[in-house]
């Protein structure tokens, strides 16, 4: 009999009930909170219903248990084993009157991948007590062997008045399940934990507390503490790297730091200083005596 992707034991489903306890009360950001069996992205699904004129409020978070169809930038696929992952979104409104009485200026909006980023590695540290890096501007990294692999990614779409994150994350995948060769996963960087209710807690209140801190400061990536924490973070900053630029350009230097946009500064073989605010980067080697 051929085992369905349903019967593994050691992949049990979320428990939804459970993570509306611990996470919808009163006051809090998270509003609403859906775990599915199966879809094609939650990206999709959740801006489809940002878009509609019943809306829903911020704080809405949309969990599946597998996607067919998850999508990263630049609209590569993204897929895993059903129960083997977090795959969920967000919505935010980050331009809605916050602690300040003014909503965070669209133009700083471009700080949200970095800013979840940045929560989601603090979250799965916490939970699972493993490290996990940040290569700009959205993948999450994680040590396997010895080696940096990609873990995760996130995705930022605007939707509507809001914006919608979404977050995959791979946590039990092993070995022989991986969908290329430097890809990884908690468990194979050796997390002290891999469960998922535990993980996706975790996650989202550490999504919550820097959400609420980059609020209040209007959006501020300096007085919130973004900034330094993501380039705390961060292990493109100090490296040689290469730029794939859209439109197929490329530049090739040092990563030395992050402009106030969000965006990354290569200090360029050619001797200029040019800020990227798109593209593939790409770790060459560390730099010299770095």
């Amino acid at each position: 009999m051929t085992p369905s992707s349903w019967s593994d034991l050691d992949r049990p489903p979320l428990n939804t009930a459970s993570l509306r306890r611990g996470l919808l009360r009163p006051g809090a950001l998270w509003t609403a909170l859906d775990v599915v069996p199966a879809t094609g992205s939650t990206n999709s699904d959740l801006a489809a219903r940002a878009g509609r004129a019943a809306a829903p409020a911020e704080g809405a978070v949309l969990v599946a248990e597998e996607q067919t169809a998850g999508r990263g930038r630049l609209d590569r696929q993204w897929s895993a084993p059903a129960r083997s992952g977090l795959f969920f979104s967000v919505l935010l409104k980050p331009g809605a009157p916050g602690a300040r009485g003014t909503g965070v200026p669209a133009e700083r909006w471009g700080w949200l991948p970095l800013l979840t980023g940045v929560a989601v590695a603090a979250g799965l540290a916490k939970a699972g007590g493993v490290d996990t890096a940040l290569k700009w501007p959205n993948d999450l990294l994680v040590t396997v062997g010895g080696e940096e692999r990609k873990a995760g990614g996130i995705l930022a779409e605007r939707a509507g008045d809001g914006v919608v994150v979404g977050v995959g994350v791979n946590v039990s995948l092993r070995a022989d399940e991986l969908p290329v060769p430097t890809a990884g996963s908690l468990a194979l960087a050796n997390a002290v934990s891999t469960d998922r209710d535990t993980l996706l807690r975790e996650v989202l209140r550490s999504v919550e507390r820097w959400y609420g801190q980059w609020r209040d400061a209007a959006g501020d990536p300096v007085s919130s503490g973004l900034m330094e924490a993501y380039a705390a973070g961060c292990s493109t900053l100090g490296r040689r790297v290469r730029a794939q630029l859209p439109g197929g350009g490329e530049l090739l230097g040092e990563a030395v730091a992050l402009d106030a946009d969000g965006r990354l500064v290569i200090a360029t073989d050619a001797g200029k200083r040019e800020p990227v605010g798109a593209g593939d980067i790409v770790h060459l080697r560390a730099v010299d005596g770095g």
